[in-house]
């Protein structure tokens, strides 16, 4: 096995170690007032930060940004780009003891001898939450996987675990027992380190053995025992969960297998281990310790137990993985039920009833009113599309073949994650639930509070869609518990008054998309009918949607757009068709006309911007708007803004997607996801905003200054083209306002000024003639025009001149 490297990093006292997410470099800080960035694998000297301040006691960060604690009361935020301080997170009038982030990097938590633990939104550090339910110093915190519960390990030896999932946290459990009491300044560690799965955690316990704590009753689950005779000093689990490694004062150092809490490893190091850190994808292991020494220990995992480090996420000692569960309780409720049916089998007829049913599915079980246990009229059960309710195409005999289906989606939600998930996220506000068992409870919270009041309320019927707006908040219930689906309406709280409405579909109907405009409310459902209410509960109409399985619905105003699953293209997929109605009018705008999608590509959103114009957001990233959409047969799809190609991302810069919320003000509103999720969780990420670039050309090379300055004047002049005729649209067949008018002037004008700019760089190049006369073709204006004729005349352009003057005439005559 090779021999450890030891590096001489800081001053003797207490050192602390990271690794970045993604394993280049792995970051320290010690009791100098210096902190170092080591580049992994590499035999260079690391970069050295100066601080103004000495005893550091945490460290953490991510690929972007570390945060540093310290004994002056300082948390503090250094990038990892520019090896610089980026800014001052929070400050504690007395000694800071630790720091953690969550894993999007939004929020960072910090705890000190001043006993409150304050957690800060890294963006904005105006905002945050601080944490006052214990009466004692927090020593340690850390956040779990999902970044939505952190655990503050008191010196009292009480563990706190607060839910962060509202803006006022919750306390939901505090452990007893379990840690010793310990001084702030103790090199005992009482942390608490979140398995990778998020079901459990491991904390060092007074008699040298470390407890693993379930997080179902926070009662231990498993001891890892026999591994130390001196206190624990450090604890941390693979990036798998496969193993555990825990460090003691006296610099022992044992690895535990997970599964088995079996030793699979031992080393001895000088100094007591003060903090330890996992490489996320090699095996490697690095150490601080009281020595002021960094120690990385390659292949710290023996080689005949070194698969498992390349294993997907393994389950925490005590548990099944994941899903496990349910999978064992069907086996076991499937053999007991074919033991009794063998049981029942005693005459020759119930032989031949079990052959003519051995290919049946009476063990499905209809727990989820999807469907799934209906029968049709010759008492066979119907064939189901999962999760749709919808039946399926019909199987042959001989093999079988159904289409490539999209699925259904409902705008503005997320999946469940743990216990919990959003239904709703928009500009208005924000709508989640939390799964207590034996029932929810929602959340709806607004950005502006001054005009609308948040409300809390447990929910027995499992609404699983949600819609808000300006009037209202809009709720779905699946069928289930003896209940048929049901539609609440809430009215938002005015002045005291506040109006309410439910509704209860059909037998056998569930939702799968709901809307909500400023005067209707829409579901589509699993039968193919789209139901129209008014905003107090009077149904107005019902029809089957032409094309389905039905995926998605959004409104605005007096419009409604539904997707559904249309004709089944060459390759087995269903065509996704869109159309658009207006209710009041009762008349269809575009009738299941495509929706422009790529290959494999998915919609990850539908909805209206604030001027009623449809968008929809596709997972390669593209943004686009439906052009002249209230013309029947003439709407077409436009890319907006191609995420893939924002400034920010290219050359590799950031490694990020993007979940879309709304479009405002000329402008993409969404979250950042970074380190591949997919979905935003909890707490409530920050909204960012992107400016739309139509994908006109390849951005230039950096030499081509000229080129550069076309590219953007030609990608303003398309863009501004696009949201002029969508203006010129709504003016068209709405009523329109003097700000609309104002706006279409406003555009045109920007749209002559961009063409003046081209224009005067073509008029530099001697063979442009022809391209400067068909840039001035499209101007729009007389006084553009005399401008135009300014341009050519200062690159002396004679001929281009006469030709723009006759333009000018026949548009004065016109």
């Amino acid at each position: 096995m090779p021999d450890a490297h030891t590096k001489y990093a800081h001053a003797e006292g207490l050192t602390f170690v990271t690794y970045t997410i993604d394993g280049k470099y792995l970051l320290t800080a010690g009791s100098n007032n210096l902190l170092r960035k080591f580049t992994h694998g590499s035999s260079d000297e690391p970069d050295n930060i100066d601080q103004t301040h000495r005893l550091n006691t945490g460290i953490c960060g991510n690929n972007e940004n570390f945060y540093i604690s310290c004994e002056d009361g300082l948390v503090e935020s250094y990038s990892i780009r520019n090896n610089e301080m980026d800014k001052l997170i929070t400050r504690f009038s007395l000694p800071a003891r630790d720091v953690a982030v969550t894993p999007d990097g939004y929020w960072v938590a910090a705890c000190g001898d001043d006993i409150n633990v304050k957690v800060v939104n890294t963006r904005d550090t105006t905002k945050h939450m601080v944490l006052r339910h214990h009466s004692k110093p927090i020593k340690h915190i850390t956040f779990d996987p999902s970044g939505s519960l952190l655990a503050c390990s008191s010196v009292d030896g009480v563990i706190y675990v607060y839910s962060l999932t509202t803006e006022t946290p919750d306390l939901l459990h505090k452990i007893t027992g379990v840690i010793s009491e310990v001084d702030v300044d103790s090199e005992v560690s009482t942390r608490a380190a979140w398995h990778p799965d998020g079901r459990a955690l491991a904390v060092g316990q007074n008699n040298m053995d470390i407890a693993v704590v379930s997080r179902q009753d926070w009662g231990i689950k498993k001891i890892f025992a026999g591994g130390h005779s001196n206190d624990v000093s450090a604890l941390a689990w693979s990036k798998n969960g496969g193993f555990l490694v825990s460090g003691d004062t006296k610099g022992n150092v044992t690895i535990w297998e997970s599964k088995n809490q079996n030793i699979v490893a031992r080393y001895r190091y000088d100094g007591g281990i003060t903090s330890v850190s996992w490489h996320p994808t090699e095996n490697i292991i690095s150490f601080g310790t009281t020595e002021g020494t960094v120690i990385t220990q390659p292949e710290a995992v023996p080689s005949e137990h070194e698969k498992v480090l390349n294993l997907a996420l393994q389950p925490a000692p005590g548990f099944l993985p994941a899903g496990a569960d349910f999978m064992r309780l069907e086996r076991q409720a499937e053999a007991k039920k074919e033991k009794a049916q063998k049981s029942r089998r005693g005459s020759v007829d119930d032989i031949l009833n079990a052959l003519d049913e051995e290919n049946g599915d009476d063990w499905l079980v209809d727990d989820d009113g999807a469907g799934y246990g209906e029968k049709n009229e010759n008492g066979k059960r119907k064939a189901v599309i999962p999760g749709l309710g919808m039946p399926s195409i019909k199987r042959h005999a001989y093999g079988s073949w159904e289409p490539d289906i999209h699925e259904p989606m409902q705008p503005g939600s997320t999946p469940w994650r743990g216990d919990r998930r959003y239904l709703f996220l928009s500009l208005i506000g924000f709508v989640w639930t939390v799964d207590q068992k034996t029932h929810n409870t929602v959340t709806v919270e607004f950005y502006d509070q001054e005009q609308y009041r948040n409300f809390h309320f447990t929910d027995p019927l499992l609404y699983d869609k949600a819609v808000l707006n300006e009037n209202g908040a809009l709720f779905s219930s699946p069928p289930g518990r003896g209940n048929p689906a049901l539609l609440f309406y809430r009215e938002h709280e005015t002045w005291g008054v506040r109006h309410e409405w439910k509704t209860r579909l059909p037998d056998g109907e569930e939702v799968v998309s709901i809307a909500l405009s400023s005067t209707y409310v829409v579901a589509c459902t699993s039968n193919g009918y789209v139901r129209i209410y008014s905003l107090y509960g009077v149904p107005v109409m019902v029809y089957r949607q032409k094309h389905t399985p039905v995926v998605s619905c959004t409104s605005w105003r007096d419009y409604v757009m539904i997707l559904g699953n249309g004709p089944v293209t060459s390759d087995g997929r269903a065509q996704l068709t869109y159309t658009i109605e207006n209710i009041r009018r009762n008349e269809i705008i575009q009738n299941n006309d495509a929706v422009a999608l790529p290959d494999d590509a998915i919609v990850k959103n539908i909805f209206f911007s604030e001027d009623g114009n449809p968008m929809i957001y596709v997972s390669t990233g593209v943004l686009l708007v439906l052009q002249h959409w209230r013309n029947p047969g003439q709407a077409r799809w436009v890319p907006l803004l191609d995420t893939t190609h924002l400034d920010r991302r290219i050359g590799g810069k950031k490694e990020e997607t993007y979940w879309p919320v709304a479009v405002s003000q000329d402008k993409f509103c969404c979250i950042i996801l970074k380190g591949g999720e997919k979905y935003p969780y909890f707490p409530r990420p920050l909204l960012s905003e992107f400016d739309f670039r139509v994908p006109v050309s390849n951005p230039p090379d950096e030499d081509e200054s000229k080129n550069d300055a076309m590219s953007k004047l030609e990608e303003s002049f398309v863009r501004e083209s696009v949201l002029v005729s969508l203006t010129e649209d709504l003016i068209e067949h709405t009523r329109d306002a003097d700000n609309e008018r104002i706006e279409v002037v406003r555009r045109n004008i920007s749209i002559d000024k961009t063409l003046l700019q081209m224009l005067a760089l073509e008029c530099k190049e001697e063979d442009k003639q022809s391209k400067c006369l068909e840039i001035v073709g499209l101007m729009k204006q007389p006084r553009t025009l005399e401008m135009a004729m300014k341009v050519a005349e200062k690159y002396e352009r004679r001929g281009l001149v006469q030709k723009i003057e006759a333009m000018r005439d026949q548009m004065e005559e016109d």
